[in-house]
């Protein structure tokens, strides 16, 4: 056997060997220098307590090796295997091997100093049907008695492996069960199981007739499911579109609800293993642009929901935006965390959304940690549409992003940009958040929709989120490019609604933002007080564009969706790949940098061969503590690209 195989045979038996004492302790096991989740742990902190990178030495730090993402062997075997350069798997580590889906979604051990592969785990048998895969955000771990196992979703299904990466044939059908329900097309989940006691608890989203929104009304409902650890048996299931009796069915008029769904957990679900909760951020119903067809708050859209994760039972549930017509998601992980408030200790989940509010509630009882109250806001002009009076605001802490539009927020660099800034906007309707799609005119000067901020890429997404438990700090990214909500009237004779939103981006100005900066930014939040720190510009932006190039502007802020790392003194996040929807051209950068935490100051930064397209995570290894970085861009391959010092 060759010194490198040895090796990696001796990294494996060690992980088995330390895997029965890691996987029982308490939640924050990133404190031992290991990386259990795509969010660190099951809390979804992205923290780890590592201070081996410091301030004073971040400037020393070098790429110490590059993994691709797909292994070219297995493309020469599947030659019309395809995939994508978005690679979202942040990796696991534990006992110094490193676990993540590969970029078509099958997952690989690889060592955690050099980067080798250690196994991959096998394609099914039928993997000719299954050759159009993408990456998940990560997989997770159980252990019952002596029985380690990982969990995995690919394609449809969801995966049991040993250690070694064998297929777990007491669990479903050869390893593997099922999540595509009955008159479902395709399961789909960015994100990636979570286990908790013995229930692997489940999201996703799916394709059924139509186009989920757009001109038809019909979707098929995007449950949450949880399973049996050992035999894959269905336990529970989690209706987010309520059904009749059930809680929550009355806020879906005219019987709206029995056709409604696409609403389901997009990203990442978090989790309270003491309490035995699951929290579920769940997305915005079918036809998120027009609701005539739907009157009510249409429970669960735009909630986050606690779970028991044993029996599916719902603990509490809060909607952040009611009767939702901008597709204002609850889509980013909820952060759970201890904060001190008033002298009293709370145990707090965070939950960011889509409209820049950073919801703060006692994960418990689900009670607001400051009041969040409800407030008057504009009402449709559109026949039909049942708008919510009252929309929920919270009073602490303030928006981390900016929410609504006046003309004060249109850029004003040069007199000559305002001018035509303000002779774009006339075009639209502006005001503030929450005020509606409008319909298109065909009149001359007519408005042609409403221009609003957040648009429906959000302020906060799935990136949104990390938190320092040492500091009480929560650090959100925002991404702040406006979005032109449009309604037409619908004509085609099988038409389900009397309304439809044909799609259009925001106006730029020969590529600049219609809005003033920063288009990208972080912004830390003390949640011990309820108030900013500082915030920062992320990433240059445009401030090299041409129009610009002689005013000397700061950085501008990249409107991409990085994710943050949080250590012991750094915050550590990217510019953002430019494989992400929602985004302009110029809004993306391979830039990598470290901000000092308590400042705010960029500290180091260098260029990786592409941007980031999921969170680095950080893990110790051999005594030395090492950065992992997902990239990949409409260009480069995906690849993960590991940091470390001399």
């Amino acid at each position: 056997m060759s010194h490198a195989r040895s090796r990696i045979a001796g990294v494996l038996v060690a992980a088995l060997a330390i895997c029965g004492s890691w996987l029982i302790r308490a939640q924050d096991e990133t404190r031992a220098g290991e990386w259990r989740s795509s969010g660190g742990d099951s809390t979804y902190k992205r923290y780890s307590p590592l201070a081996q990178i410091t301030r004073d030495n971040v400037k020393n730090l070098r790429v110490v090796w590059r993994r691709p993402a797909l292994d070219p062997k297995l493309k020469e075997q599947f030659p019309k295997l395809r995939t994508n350069n978005y690679l979202r798997a942040t990796p696991t580590m534990i006992g110094g091997v490193l676990y993540a889906p590969d970029a078509s979604g099958l997952i690989e051990a690889f060592d955690a100093v050099t980067g080798e592969l250690i196994w991959r785990q096998e394609p099914v048998p039928d993997m000719a049907s299954e050759l159009n895969a993408t990456s998940t955000r990560g997989v997770d771990f159980w252990k019952g008695g002596s029985d380690y196992r990982l969990f995995n979703v690919r394609n449809g299904y969801l995966y049991a492996l040993d250690l070694r990466g064998h297929a777990i044939n007491g669990f479903g059908t050869a390893g593997r069960v099922s999540l595509l329900p009955i008159g479902a097309h395709r399961f789909g989940w960015s994100s990636g199981p979570i286990v908790v006691g013995d229930a692997v608890v489940i999201a996703g989203n799916l394709d059924g007739a139509g186009d989920e929104g757009q001109k038809w009304k019909s979707s098929p409902p995007e449950d949450v499911r949880g399973f049996d650890a050992r035999s894959g048996k269905l336990l529970w299931t989690f209706h987010v579109v309520p059904r009749d009796g059930e809680f929550g069915a009355g806020t879906w008029g005219n019987g709206s609800g029995k056709l409604s769904g696409d609403l389901g957990s997009w990203c990442c679900i978090s989790a309270d293993e003491q309490l035995g909760y699951v929290y579920i951020p769940l997305t915005a119903p079918t036809a998120a642009y027009y609701g005539g067809f739907r009157p009510g708050d249409n429970l669960f859209s735009n909630a986050l929901v606690a779970l028991d994760a044993k029996t599916g039972r719902r603990v509490w549930h809060f909607q952040m935006v009611h009767h939702d017509l901008w597709e204002y998601d609850t889509v980013g992980p909820a952060t759970l965390g201890e904060i001190t408030v008033d002298g009293r200790r709370i145990k707090a989940v965070m939950q960011p959304s889509k409209t820049g509010f950073l919801y703060v509630f006692d994960r418990v009882t689900g009670k607001p940690v400051w009041p969040i109250e409800e407030r008057p806001v504009p009402q449709s002009t559109v026949p039909g549409e049942h708008t919510a009076r009252t929309q929920p605001f919270p009073t602490k802490p303030p928006p981390f992003a900016r929410t609504g539009l006046t003309e004060d927020d249109l850029i004003d660099f040069t007199p000559e940009l305002r001018a035509r800034a303000r002779e774009l906007a006339k075009s639209f309707v502006i005001g503030p958040m929450f005020t509606p799609p409008s319909l298109m005119s065909d009149e001359p000067g007519g408005k042609q929709g409403t221009l609003m901020v957040p648009g429906s890429w959000g302020a906060g997404n799935w990136n949104t989120g990390a938190f320092d438990p040492d500091t009480g700090v929560y650090y959100a990214f925002s991404h702040e490019i406006p979005r032109v909500y449009r309604l037409a009237k619908a004509t085609e004779a099988n038409a389900e609604m009397d309304y439809w939103s044909p799609n259009r981006d925001a106006p730029y100005i020969e590529g600049l933002p219609l809005i003033k900066p920063p288009y990208g930014r972080i912004v830390a939040i003390d949640l011990n007080r309820g108030e900013q720190v500082w915030t920062a510009a992320n990433g240059d932006g445009p401030r090299h564009h041409p129009l610009l190039k002689d005013l000397n502007l700061p950085p501008l802020g990249t409107a991409s969706r990085p994710t943050a790392l949080v250590t012991k003194t750094l915050l550590f996040i990217g510019d953002g790949s430019n494989l992400f929807g929602g985004i302009h051209p110029s809004m993306w950068g391979r830039t990598f940098r470290a901000y000092d935490k308590a400042t705010g100051q960029v500290m180091w930064e260098t260029e990786l061969p592409s941007g980031t397209t999921s969170g680095p995570m950080t893990y110790l290894a051999k005594g030395k503590q090492y950065i992992v970085v997902p990239i990949g861009g409409r260009d480069e391959p995906a690849e993960w690209v590991a940091l470390a010092l001399p």
